[in-house]
């Protein structure tokens, strides 16, 4: 089992390609991970660590890919309490709904007993034309809470 596994929905691909950078950059700091596009919830263990980044379409929506995942946290309600997450939205301050899709993946999360690892990292891709540079920041420390753990 890998020591985190990256979960990402995508509508246009930012998000894979920010999931697909930040696993190297993880790999690169010694932890192993496993990377999933749109997965079930039953792909995924009910333990360990996630790192979900999600772009937001429409009027906040989730992603199509990650839609049977959010549902799925919202229907069945799972025990997630051994999960540790951490998680990134890509958006445009554009709009009012401005990375609403990881907000709701947040909170259904938190409401399953999952316990986030600092704070949402929040992508305006009106500031940042490449959303994996400040994802490569933020994750270098988000890895040094991981060792804290």
């Amino acid at each position: 089992m890998a020591d985190i596994t990256l979960i990402s929905g995508s509508t246009l691909g930012s998000a894979e390609y920010v999931a697909e950078h930040l696993a190297e950059k993880l790999e690169d700091a010694g932890f192993s991970t496993e990377t999933l596009h749109g997965p079930l919830l039953e792909d995924l263990s009910a333990s360990g660590i996630w790192l979900v980044i999600s772009s937001t379409h429409g009027a906040g929506d989730i992603p199509d890919n990650l839609l049977p995942f959010y549902n799925d946290l919202r229907e069945q309600k799972p025990d997630l309490s051994q999960v540790r997450f951490g998680s990134i939205g890509i958006g445009s301050r554009e709009y009012d709904t401005f990375c609403g899709a990881i907000d709701k993946i947040d909170t259904e999360l938190t409401a399953c007993g999952a316990k986030q690892i600092g704070e949402t990292l929040k992508i305006n891709v009106l500031e940042h034309d490449i959303p994996e540079d400040p994802a490569e920041i933020w994750v270098g420390s988000w890895a040094d809470r991981l060792r804290d753990l």
